[in-house]
């Protein structure tokens, strides 16, 4: 037949699109036309392709007019993945395959010039979209059939070969190929990974009732957390440890996560499915790209979506380049990070924990009391550097807390007692539990996630509650938004409490440790044993 179809997906953001490459081998001038907006890469494809077909012994219509076509034509289309599909399509149409033995099938891989395949990013999202447009059968690259079998429901075929294909496609016997080289996406060198929790727990730090309840709490409802202190006061060593009591990911998170891994090209094969939280520290002279996303080409997501349902640490935050403190006004408003170009519009999830740890001022050595006061820096460079942590972004920070140094008394306090991440966490599962049960057939999982006109409606506070966080609105002590923020917060405290009854809605108690937490004053020791 001259004319065939292959299926593949072309990604845009964490959005696949189904893509038919249709080749024509008919009589006409000799040559191979590409259209359906292909970048440089799928236009370098035609040699690719060409050279692969032919030293893998298999027929090239060398005599005849080739014209493949990557439908839809108005999607614009990149990557190398493409290269696969267009081999089949072009092999089918001259009669190398049957008209059927295509039908049905996702093909997925890039191809050397000797016929080898090689691995390519976004396995995963690809096959998700696959699925969603009833495709069942796939063909990638063998290092990465363990990537694509994550999707429940897949026949995977996981190739080294363009021989090994179609003798597949053919029902003939798969000859031998060498093997595919894996693209590893674990970093060689990894100081502040997942592997570091590991080796750190909660029961390590000393003193820090209140910080550490806040960070609790955050963990428990998904909130951000501003840690603000002079230097040496713990607010690193804290937010290092907020991992480690956060309970391991669901299904469907961790499935969301490992698919965004796979678009930034960061999935290492040998982990397989994600299922704990992710963590990371950019340092402080990050771009703007590399923590909400974006690059030349096709946009890659940015540790705020690579850490989606994880924690994101922003160390020194003032010394953060100032694009980069404004770009994290919508997704820490919406959790998600929308990227617009000319061409393209591309939406990262990014629902995961903000943590900014802040010193009050360049040198850290500023203290309240005057008399601990040993800050060396001007009033306005000081004034300067405070204004980096003050406004619209962190007025979306639920959470602030001031961590002030260890006194003496306390790092010798033999009756002090110090919880161990292992029972911090199971108090989170817990609060995240009753959040599953009152969120469920929802689309948001956490406190911090439901819009407040769901909440005014559905969960309610309590009157007494509403009373205390309307008194706070009208003098002024909180913003709208930031209403909204403790409403959320009062959920938490409530679902943290060790007896709950589930019909008790936040009452003034936990309106008042919400209050609390968002504006940075001290807990109270009722709140703290509550908590317990």
């Amino acid at each position: 037949m001259p004319f065939a179809t292959a299926r593949t997906v072309s990604l845009h953001g964490a959005v696949g699109h189904l893509i038919h490459v249709q080749a024509d081998v008919s009589p006409g001038q000799v040559g191979t036309t590409l259209v359906g907006r292909p970048d440089i890469a799928i236009n370098e494809a035609r040699d690719r392709v060409r050279m692969a077909i032919i030293n893998s012994g298999l027929g090239w219509p060398a005599t005849k007019r080739i014209t493949i076509l990557l439908s839809p034509a108005d999607l614009r289309k990149r990557g190398t993945h493409f290269d696969l599909a267009m081999a089949l399509a072009v092999l089918a149409a001259d009669d190398a395959l049957t008209e059927t033995a295509l039908d049905g099938c996702l093909f997925i891989g890039e191809l050397t010039l000797d016929g080898g395949l090689r691995s390519v990013t976004g396995v995963l999202p690809m096959v998700l979209a696959a699925r969603e447009s009833g495709i069942r059968t796939v063909f990638v690259p063998e290092p990465q059939a363990a990537e694509a079998a994550m999707v429940p429901g897949t026949t995977v075929f996981g190739m080294r070969s363009l021989r090994q294909v179609v003798a597949q496609l053919s029902g003939a016997e798969v000859p031998d190929a060498v093997p595919v080289a894996a693209s590893s996406g674990a970093s060689l060198l990894t100081w502040r990974g997942s592997h570091r929790h590991d080796e750190v727990d909660m029961s390590d730090l000393i003193g820090m009732a209140d910080a550490r309840y806040a960070a609790e709490v955050a963990a428990a409802g998904g909130h951000h957390l501003l840690l603000e202190g002079p230097k040496g006061s713990g607010k690193t060593t804290l937010a290092e440890r907020i991992p480690t009591i956060l309970p391991d990911l669901g299904p469907e998170e961790s499935l969301e996560l490992t698919a965004i891994h796979s678009l930034a090209g960061v999935l290492d094969p040998a982990r397989g499915m994600l299922t704990r939280p992710p963590y990371a520290a950019p340092h402080h002279d990050a771009s703007k790209a590399s923590i909400v996303g974006g690059g030349s080409g096709q946009v890659r997501p940015g540790e705020l979506s690579r850490t989606h349902c994880g924690v994101l640490l922003m160390d020194e935050f003032p010394l953060f380049r100032a694009d980069v403190i404004e770009a994290l006004r919508e997704p820490l408003e919406n959790g998600e990070i929308t990227v617009a170009r000319a061409e393209e519009l591309v939406t990262l999830p990014a629902r995961g924990m903000v943590v900014l740890a802040a010193n009050p001022c360049p040198c850290g050595d500023f203290r309240a009391a005057a008399g601990a006061n040993r800050c060396s820096c001007r009033e306005t460079v000081r004034r300067d550097y405070r204004r980096k942590v003050t406004g619209p972004v962190t007025d979306r920070i639920d959470i602030t807390r001031q961590v002030d140094p260890l006194r003496p008394h306390e790092r010798q306090d033999p009756l002090a007692v110090r919880e161990t991440s292992e029972v911090v966490r199971a108090r989170v599962t817990r609060a995240r539990r009753r959040q599953a049960g009152r969120y469920a057939g929802c689309t948001w999982r956490l406190n911090s996630q439901v819009p407040g006109a769901a909440l005014r409606e559905r969960w309610p506070l309590g009157e007494d509650g509403q009373a205390l966080l309307d008194d706070g609105l009208y003098q002024g002590e909180v913003s709208s938004r930031g209403a909204v923020r403790v409403h959320r917060l009062a959920w938490t405290v409530l679902d943290l409490s060790a007896e709950t009854d589930d019909d008790r809605r936040p009452g003034a108690a936990e309106v008042d440790t919400a209050l609390r937490l968002r504006s940075g004053s001290p807990l109270l020791l009722s709140a703290l044993e509550r908590g317990a």
